[in-house]
Formats: C-alpha cells, sequence, structure tokens
C-alpha cells in the first residue's frame, strides 16, 4: 500500500488509530480457524464517518476491507486473505441506550455479549444468543456470522434479535434498516440480508437488538448415558414432551477430554452425555423439572440424572461444556470443526455417520453441540504435516458434508461460511440461487473490496 493511502487514512483516524507494525499486522491476521493472513494496514476507527470515509478511499483504490471484532469465528470470516486493509472495530464499543419498557437495546458492533448480557441483566432484562466464546466474541460478529448458542432451542439465534441496523456500505455511503417497533413491514427486509452476509455487504456500525424479560428461575440436570446412540433417540423425546432452554449433548471422547472439568466424578461406562436446562417462572420450572426427572429415569440407555445442586455446579457443567472445543487439541494439533445441522430425528444417523468415518479412515472424529436444534459440531482431529491424516482429512469432510445433506440439513448453522465452507457451497445451493445471492453482492460491492474471497468459491 503505498504512503499516500496511509496517510489519507491517518488523517482520518489520528495516528494513534493506524498502524503497519508487523506486531499489529500479526495481530489482525488469524482468527479460530488458526490460519493466518497478513493485512497491509490496520485501523481502528471510532464514528461512522471516519468508517464512511475509509470506505471512499477504499472504493476508489480498490483497496480490500475486512471488518474484525475478536477473531473468534471457525471459518475465516475475518481473515484479511487478500492483504488490504482490516477494520478493527474495538473502538465501537458503547451500548447505547437500554429501553427497559420497550426491550430493546442499541449497542456498536465492538460490544462483547456477554458485557451486554450482563449489563441488561441489570435491568430484569435478557440477550438469550450464547455462543460459547460469548466472554470475548463481539455483537457485531455475532451479526455478521449469524451466531447461535445452546440457548437457540428455546429462544432462537442472532437474527431473531436484530431489529435494525446502521451499515456503511461500500462507497461510503450509510444506511439504515428496521424499525424499532415489534412489527415494520415498509420496505425489503434489508436487516436480515446484511445478518449473517460476513461483512461482504457492509460494514455494521450501530445495532437495535430485541431483549427479551429475564427468567425468574433455572434448573439444569446432567443425564448420564450407556450409548450414543440411545441419547441421540432421547434427544427427540425430550424435546416431545418438554420445552428445555438448552438440551445439549457429548460423545465419550468429548467427555474424555473435559471429564476433569466436570463438577462430578464419572462412572466407568458413560458413553455419552445430556446437558439440559429449563428456565421460567419458579412454579413453572419446579414443576417442569419434577415430571423430566420422572420422565427421564425410566428412558433406556439411562444411567443418572443429576440436578445441579446450586449456581456453582450448574456453572461448573457450563464451564466445561464450553472447554471442549479448546480441549480437543490435546487430541491431536489440529481441528476442522464443523457445525452442520439435521432434523432433530436425523441425530442418531448423523453421530452413525461420524463414527463411521472415523473407523474407516483412521481418523479422531467426535461429535458435541446443541442437540436440541440438531446443530451438532462434528470434529475431525489431525496433524497436518501429516499428508495421510490431511488426505483422509479433507476425505471426511467431504463425505459428512454429503451425509448431512442427504438426510435434509444445512452444512453450517452458527459458523457461517468463510473460507472454510465456500468449496461446499453447491453441494447445498443450488446454481440459481447463487447466482442470485452474487446479484446482491455485485449490485452492493461493484468493486468486490468488501471482505473479498469469503462465502462463494473463488474463481466461480
Amino acid at each position: 500500500m503505498n504512503k499516500q493511502i496511509i496517510a489519507q487514512l491517518r488523517k482520518i483516524v489520528g495516528p494513534e488509530n493506524i498502524s503497519t507494525a508487523p506486531a499489529e499486522l500479526a495481530c489482525a491476521s488469524y482468527d479460530g480457524t488458526a490460519r493466518e493472513y497478513l493485512p497491509e494496514v490496520v485501523v481502528w476507527p471510532s464514528t461512522v464517518e471516519e468508517v464512511s470515509r475509509i470506505m471512499v478511499i477504499a472504493q476508489r483504490e480498490r483497496l480490500p476491507v475486512v471488518a474484525r471484532g475478536a477473531g473468534s469465528g471457525m471459518t475465516g470470516g475475518a481473515l484479511p486473505v487478500m492483504g488490504g486493509l482490516v477494520l478493527a472495530m474495538a473502538k465501537f464499543n458503547r451500548i447505547i441506550d437500554i429501553d427497559q419498557a420497550n426491550q430493546t437495546t442499541t449497542v456498536e458492533p465492538g460490544v462483547v455479549t456477554g458485557v451486554l448480557q450482563a449489563e441488561v441483566k441489570r435491568f430484569g432484562l435478557c440477550y438469550p444468543p450464547d455462543p460459547a466464546s460469548l466472554k470475548f466474541c463481539t455483537i457485531g460478529g455475532n451479526v455478521a456470522e449469524g451466531a447461535g448458542g445452546p440457548s437457540a432451542v428455546k429462544y432462537g439465534v442472532t437474527r431473531d434479535y436484530v431489529k435494525g441496523l446502521e451499515v456503511v456500505l461500500a462507497d461510503g455511503r450509510v444506511i439504515h434498516t428496521g424499525v424499532r417497533t415489534d412489527k415494520g413491514v415498509v420496505g425489503y427486509d434489508l436487516t436480515r440480508l446484511f445478518v449473517g452476509s460476513e461483512g461482504t455487504l457492509g460494514i455494521i456500525t450501530k445495532i437495535i437488538l430485541r431483549l427479551i424479560p429475564q427468567p425468574k428461575a433455572k434448573q439444569t440436570f446432567l443425564v448420564l448415558m450407556s450409548s450414543m446412540a440411545e441419547a441421540a433417540v432421547l434427544v427427540a423425546k425430550i424435546l416431545s414432551r418438554f420445552t428445555p432452554c438448552t438440551l445439549e449433548f457429548m460423545d465419550r471422547t468429548a467427555i474424555g477430554i473435559v471429564a476433569d472439568k466436570l463438577p462430578v466424578a464419572l462412572p466407568a461406562g458413560t458413553e455419552a452425555i445430556l446437558l439440559i436446562e429449563l428456565d421460567g417462572t419458579a412454579v413453572a420450572v419446579a414443576a417442569e423439572g419434577t415430571d423430566l426427572q420422572d420422565f427421564l429415569i425410566d428412558q433406556p440407555g439411562v444411567n443418572l440424572v443429576r440436578q445441579a445442586m446450586d449456581v456453582a455446579e450448574a456453572e461448573g457443567l457450563w464451564a466445561a461444556r464450553r472447554a471442549i472445543s479448546p480441549a480437543a487439541f490435546s487430541l491431536r494439533p489440529h481441528k476442522m470443526s464443523e457445525d452442520v445441522v439435521v432434523p432433530r430425528t436425523k441425530i442418531p444417523e448423523l453421530v452413525a455417520c461420524a463414527e463411521e468415518l472415523a473407523r474407516e479412515l483412521k481418523l479422531v472424529v467426535f461429535c458435541f453441540g446443541h442437540a436440541g436444534d440438531g446443530n451438532i459440531h462434528v470434529n475431525i482431529m489431525l496433524d497436518r504435516a501429516d499428508p495421510g491424516q490431511l488426505a483422509n482429512a479433507e476425505i471426511a469432510k467431504q463425505r459428512l458434508f454429503a451425509r448431512v445433506i442427504e438426510l435434509g440439513g444445512t452444512l453450517s448453522g452458527e459458523h457461517g461460511v468463510g473460507i472454510t465452507k465456500s468449496g461446499y457451497l453447491a453441494m447445498e445451493i443450488d446454481p440459481a440461487t447463487l447466482a442470485t445471492m452474487k446479484t446482491i453482492k455485485q449490485a452492493l460491492d461493484p468493486a468486490g473490496i468488501l471482505n473479498p474471497g469469503k462465502i462463494f468459491p473463488q474463481n466461480s
């Protein structure tokens, strides 16, 4: 990047908010995929006007621009694969307002998800989407990727809470989408268009979110199972009778890597775990909790049903669940983490597919995740330095995706497409639909400067 462009950017944001230092470029070069691509410059804007002026320069100079939150994404959505400029949104970290009466909040994209949840809780409100990385991931990244979390089974995902957006387009124009009201059908639903677009259509600078009343009571249950297949079948049975706010599961490999973090000792023969949580009013939760325990005790494969004794024990269970992904690297140095989704009744077939791939291809493949909505994290562990393992892992990924489509599922439930799934889009999306998506991209970003190389297969 030439010095003149750098000087123009410096004039917009100030010398302290722009860097070409190798250390700063390295910090903006990676995400949860452990892949690295160095940008040419990192800029920390703090106002929508600054972002707008930056985009005018980027459009004129045909400069690739990648918006970056916490870099916690799992598909490469925040990677500057073509160099260029990284817009680090850390200074967009204000909770602008919390409207208690109308149950909304307006935030900037750099607000950490867990921080927002804690703040609205003080007002008796709740922001339900809860990705595993909630302690450090940002709302802007959640919106860009369409993030979910364990609570999605009852409360839905990020897109279900986004009421409106402020977005800077590729040419620097600023638009406002959506409404603050509960209803609104004036014009096209541009808000839904930008949610999950991974920064390929515009730079989000403000977000209006829907909130709900904070549940008054909660009960958490640990269910130990002697069979993974029976655990998968039990999920569908539970959901036909109860409305848990979370219903998670772990297979035996996932259990093994976090067993020391669980607040209870596990008996031998534990092949699967279900983690179930109920919430609502104290009276309703108490009644439903009793009914749930009575129901579970008589189910095939259930060895033990334990209700968390207190908040600390419940938090310990969730800490272990959230530790699975980082702890997986104790098995192999690298991971392909696929967040596929199938209809809930098809979970047993998906788990069987994963186990078959592990046996046939001599890989470590394990499953955990959001059984309540069919969003299963299938983790293929490997050492990329071993050509045989790498080749078999790619085969496993291809076969897994093919099976997911056969079962009526989708290739990504909450991680997005980025670069790790872009080559597989045609397995799920027909040519006419894919062409329509590209038409939208071309209309909003004719120069192709917004997060280039993402979602769509290269050279497609």
